[in-house]
C-alpha cells in the first residue's frame, strides 16, 4: 500500500508546482506520512486517518508561517480600497429621506451612517464599511485648538 501513498504525494507535489497556492504541498506531506504508517501497519483505515488528521493540521497551523515568509499580504482591492479613505459629502445625507452622496477618490457613491446622523453637503467624512453599493460614512472631527 506504501506505492499507493508515494504516488499520490507525487501528485499532490506536481499540483502543487502547477498552481503554487501553497495548499497541495500539506496533502503531500500528509501522504508521504501516510505512507511511513503503512510501514508500520497494514491497515488502511489507520493510513488514511494519519493522511487525514495531518494535512488538516498541518494546514492551518503552517500556512500563515508560509505566507509571511513568501510575502503575501492581503491587499484591498475595489470598493473595498475605499474603507479608510476620505471624501465629501456632494448630496445631504439623510436618514429620514434616504442614503445621500459623498465623492471618494474622484467617484460618486451612495452613501449612508451607521447612527442615524443628518451629514450636510460639502462635509468631509470617512468611509467605515460598505453594504452592498452603499458607502457607511462618519462625519470626520475636527481638532481644534485652544
Amino acid at each position: 500500500m506504501w506505492c499507493f501513498w508515494l504516488i499520490a504525494a507525487g501528485i499532490f507535489f506536481i499540483i502543487e508546482i502547477a498552481t503554487v497556492g501553497f495548499l497541495m504541498f500539506w496533502l503531500g506531506i500528509g501522504a508521504l506520512l501516510a505512507m511511513i504508517t503503512s510501514f508500520i501497519t497494514d491497515n488502511l483505515i489507520i493510513q488514511t486517518v494519519v493522511f487525514a488528521i495531518t494535512s488538516c493540521i498541518l494546514i492551518p497551523l503552517t500556512k500563515p508561517l508560509a505566507d509571511k515568509f513568501t510575502g503575501k499580504e492581503t491587499i484591498k482591492t475595489n470598493s473595498y480600497s475605499l474603507i479608510g479613505k476620505h471624501g465629501i459629502v456632494t448630496t445631504d445625507i439623510n436618514p429620514i429621506e434616504g442614503a445621500g452622496q459623498v465623492k471618494v477618490n474622484g467617484e460618486i457613491w451612495s452613501a449612508s451612517t451607521e447612527d442615524e446622523l443628518t451629514i450636510s453637503k460639502g462635509t468631509e467624512v470617512e468611509v467605515l464599511k460598505i453594504e452592498g453599493v452603499k458607502l457607511i460614512v462618519a462625519p470626520l472631527k475636527i481638532n481644534s485648538v485652544l
